[in-house]
């Protein structure tokens, strides 16, 4: 399905991936190493599909979508090298991580080779309203990572607490994907406002799902390790509702679980007691519940095939195995 995704944008896509080659040139052979293989690893790609798509569904016929594109997708890069470092994690997307090839200092400071050269890009973009809502999104973004750190270990953390982290340290670059591009389009702001929404809205379910797959993914799927958030300490929305709705035991094994992640519990054992507790399918329904308010927001668009390309995301969002 994501394949017939991205065929709306196919030709878009291309010359994205072209000045993400170019753009990726320099004078240090080691950082034009390290960004390759981190760009190269693939992804999904979706923040960036979300720049496209939203300023075509809006109309928009210049070529500065491509180069705010690439902006969002160096933004989203960054950040991953650098929560790689701090996560300690091995494997992103089946293989070896950046910092486990190179090394946590390389891999650190290329991070901040991309976000410096995003900005770079975003000023010769020359939108001055553009330009203010990447900054404070990265702001945000930055904060959010420091307020999951702080929390790693936290049992007592609310779902509330919980959302405002998933908003700041994933739905915030979905939400400002989608604001760009429809801004540089020249929308109204109805129009912005509602697909500002769209890309929230998308974001938080996308990551309900992405916490949901730790419990109950498929490995060779997902190319990481299901259990990886439970052994970083990560309280996720799963164990927060085993932690308040599962029986007394569950919530001990839960809590033990996590002050404790070299200590001898089972993974299957939790995997269990998140399920038997309702925390895997809460955390779905909450996922449908946040599609469900993404879908409002297409209605502000005209039907076009970028249109149905943002419903069909949507639904890809939910239903991922990956």
């Amino acid at each position: 399905m994501l394949n017939s995704i991205f065929e709306a944008v196919r030709d878009d896509f291309e010359a994205v991936d072209a000045l993400i080659q170019q753009s990726l040139q320099s004078e240090i052979p080691l950082v034009e190493e390290i960004s390759a293989y981190i760009v190269e690893a693939g992804g999904k790609r979706l923040r960036p599909l979300l720049v496209l798509l939203a300023a075509r569904a809006n109309g928009y016929q210049g070529q500065d979508h491509i180069k705010l594109a690439v902006v969002i997708e160096f933004l989203h890069t960054a950040m991953l090298l650098h929560d790689d470092v701090v996560d300690n994690s091995a494997l992103r997307r089946g293989r070896a991580t950046a910092n486990a090839t190179f090394g946590n200092a390389a891999s650190v400071l290329v991070g901040d080779f991309l976000h410096s050269r995003a900005f770079e890009m975003m000023v010769e973009i020359g939108n001055l309203d553009i330009m203010a809502l990447l900054s404070r999104a990265t702001n945000g973004i930055a904060e959010g990572e420091v307020q999951q750190l702080a929390l790693l270990g936290d049992t007592s953390i609310s779902e509330a607490v919980y959302f405002e982290v998933i908003y700041r340290k994933t739905a915030l670059l979905f939400e400002v994907a989608a604001h760009t591009g429809t801004a540089l389009a020249g929308a109204s702001e109805p129009v912005k406002e509602a697909m500002s929404l769209y890309g929230k809205h998308l974001g938080i379910a996308f990551q309900l799902m992405d916490d949901l797959l730790d419990y109950e993914g498929d490995p060779c799927l997902l190319g990481k390790n299901i259990g990886d958030d439970l052994a970083e300490g990560k309280v996720t929305l799963p164990l927060i509702v085993t932690l308040r709705d599962g029986s007394t035991a569950d919530q001990s094994l839960i809590r033990n679980a996590i002050t404790n992640p070299d200590g001898d519990t089972a993974l299957a054992a939790v995997v269990g007691a998140v399920q038997a507790a309702g925390g895997t399918g809460y955390t779905r329904t909450q996922a449908q519940f946040h599609h469900a308010q993404a879908l409002k927001q297409t209605s502000t668009l005209t039907d076009s095939i970028f249109k149905q390309t943002m419903i069909d995301l949507l639904r890809f969002t939910i239903d991922r195995q990956t």
